[in-house]
């Protein structure tokens, strides 16, 4: 794909940005020299960040496919970043073929390659909106209409909330868009968390201090407190390969160094 169809005019090349360092770790080519550079200081100093990433992704997969095994055909992907392999409309269509999907974010070149990737597909919209102006987002044409109500949409916050700083208050981010979901919509959430790697959390930190957006890694009192008003859904919130695997025995005897914890919780 030639650079000019998904670098918009006035992109900042020269700030790391957190999706497409991302993007990085995924083995993706939506990315720039200093998003790159970044990327292999963070795997310098933690070299399982990869194998994390990519268990992110496989935690949105399995989530997706429980909830469009559970009826849900709409979807509201929110820092849905430089979409890869294994898009949220491809994995909810294997099981629901009407599945529509608003994938919404704050970076433009994620934004350019999400529209160029379903510039044909009706059922899927793009739009490109700040979650932390969480008011002005759910104003968003297409992010009113997927939330009508009389359907049920599953939120999914995947990897972005510790982007968000505690003075933006990721918990009202949270209850905002709890108030605006239709009864029986789900919220799944993965947030990163320094337990079992501190040391390594806190370099991690500092190192991202460099980024677009600083990383604010939290406790796991701290994230499941975001599930206030949500009716966790067994096995709760645990850490990212512990949520229903496909196998169990890929878990490993220490899931706690997969420095994320996840969980998917209903609305009553």
């Amino acid at each position: 794909m030639p650079r000019e169809q998904w670098v918009p005019e006035g992109t900042d090349q020269e700030t790391p940005n957190v999706a497409r360092v991302y993007d990085c770790y995924l083995g993706g080519s939506h990315n720039f020299a200093v998003d790159r550079a970044l990327a292999r200081k963070a795997v310098g100093l933690w070299p399982d960040l990869p194998l994390i990433m990519r268990a992110n992704r496989a935690f949105l997969r399995r989530s997706v496919q429980y909830l469009a095994g559970d009826g849900i055909t709409r979807f509201l992907d929110l820092g849905s970043g430089i979409p890869t392999f294994g898009p949220v409309h491809e994995v909810a269509r294997l099981i629901q073929p009407t599945a529509r999907v608003v994938y919404v974010d704050i970076d433009p070149v994620a934004v350019q390659h999400s529209l160029l990737l379903v510039a044909d597909d009706p059922l899927c919209s793009v739009v490109q909106a700040d979650l932390r102006d969480t008011e002005t987002l759910l104003k968003q044409p297409a992010v009113a209409e997927l939330l009508e109500p009389g359907e049920r949409v599953a939120v999914l916050l995947l990897a972005v909330l510790h982007f968000v700083t505690d003075e933006e208050d990721p918990a009202r981010i949270v209850r905002v868009l709890r108030e605006a979901m239709p009864p029986g919509s789900a919220l799944a959430l993965s947030h990163g968390t320094p337990a079992g790697r501190p040391e390594l959390a806190r370099q991690h930190q500092e190192l991202y201090a460099q980024a677009s957006a600083p990383l604010t890694m939290r406790s796991r009192d701290r994230i499941v407190a975001l599930f206030e008003g949500f009716e966790l859904i067994d096995p709760g919130v645990v850490h990212l390969p512990q949520w229903r695997p496909q196998h169990p025995e890929s878990v490993g005897p220490h899931p706690e160094l997969v420095a994320g914890l996840a969980g998917v919780g209903i609305r009553p």
